[in-house]
């Protein structure tokens, strides 16, 4: 995906979270569980839904039809749905047809958190072991639905119990369209999204992306540039899955600096945080079928996708 490169591979440890702190942002866990609703079959069943369209690479059939579901199911649980449909130009000159598809719950309000993910699919299996597999396209199961799977189940409950104050949901495409060495060549839709915001002077108050979220034995460690644009927001979220049990999961200690599309949310002045796996001790970093092949429905694991969700949700309904 987007990030290739783990610009930086240290581990350190972070100051505890999941107590609570003295800011008036809402933005730290308290101790006490907070009751939330997130079925992890429904977010299951939304990753294999978009996995039985097929790869959802731009300029498919499949990515159109994909789109259009993504669409109607936003506004099927009461979003408020804008479309962005750009043409892109890839590093490689493909002019790529793309859609950015960006939902609203309680338009009106000031105070905004937004949710993303990338919906789009790697072209290339470009990492996977079998060489003669590595001109396929990738099923994208981990990377893209299963982010796009919680934040459907998210809307789902959102719809179910309307959030007081404002949350957005954007799925964003012409992430995986990327090469190596080129940092810019990836996140072209959230570039786009940043340059061109569907609302006049669109800014949310913090941003979560979730990226590679249902992979089996899957951590995640706080990501570097999530760290320096958004600590109390990073904070706050690994307190809440710490509080909820998942600090074997959520790992308490900083990870690599992931060129994602939180980072064009960052340099726009967004603070974002992106939830994404990362192994420490691996070469790459990543799940290990990122860019392979194997990044099927076999990957998927609802235990994965539950603590991610539940974690998301309460710091929604927290803040």
């Amino acid at each position: 995906m987007q990030q290739i490169f783990l610009i930086l591979a240290t581990t350190i440890a972070l100051v505890a979270c999941g107590n609570k702190s003295n800011t008036s942002s809402g933005e730290n866990a308290s101790s006490e569980v907070m009751e939330v609703a997130f079925n992890a079959d429904s977010a299951y069943s939304y990753v294999k839904r978009q996995v039985d369209f097929g790869p959802r690479v731009p300029n498919t059939p499949a990515h159109v039809a994909c789109g259009n579901w993504l669409q109607t199911e936003l506004e099927r649980h009461g979003a408020k749905v804008m479309t962005q449909t750009p043409i892109l130009k890839a590093f490689d000159g493909t002019e790529l047809r793309a859609r950015n598809i960006f939902a609203q719950y309680n338009p009106e309000a000031e105070d905004r958190i937004l949710l993303l993910a990338h919906w789009d699919c790697r072209p290339w299996a470009d990492q996977d072991a079998d060489p003669a597999k590595r001109s396929q396209a990738v099923d994208g199961a981990n990377d893209g639905a299963s982010g796009v799977g919680v934040i459907l189940e998210i809307a789902r409950q959102l719809k179910a119990e309307a959030p007081k104050g404002g949350v957005d949901i954007l799925f964003v495409d012409a992430e995986d369209w990327g090469t190596d060495g080129d940092e810019d060549s990836w996140a072209l839709g959230t570039r786009y999204f940043v340059e061109n915001p569907p609302v006049k002077d669109y800014f949310p108050s913090s941003a979560i992306l979730l990226d590679m979220v249902g992979g089996k034995d899957a951590v995640f460690c706080r990501e570097y540039f999530s760290e320096q644009a958004a600590p109390r927001v990073a904070q706050a979220l690994w307190g809440i899955a710490a509080s909820r049990g998942y600090a074997d999961i959520f790992l308490n200690r900083l990870g690599g600096a992931v060129t994602d599309d939180h980072v064009q949310l960052i340099k726009h002045g967004i603070p974002a945080v992106d939830i994404i796996e990362y192994h420490p001790e691996d070469d790459t970093g990543f799940n290990p079928h990122w860019h392979t092949t194997t990044d099927n429905m076999d990957a998927i694991d609802p235990a994965t996708l539950k603590a991610v969700g539940e974690t998301v949700m309460e710091y929604i309904r927290r803040n």
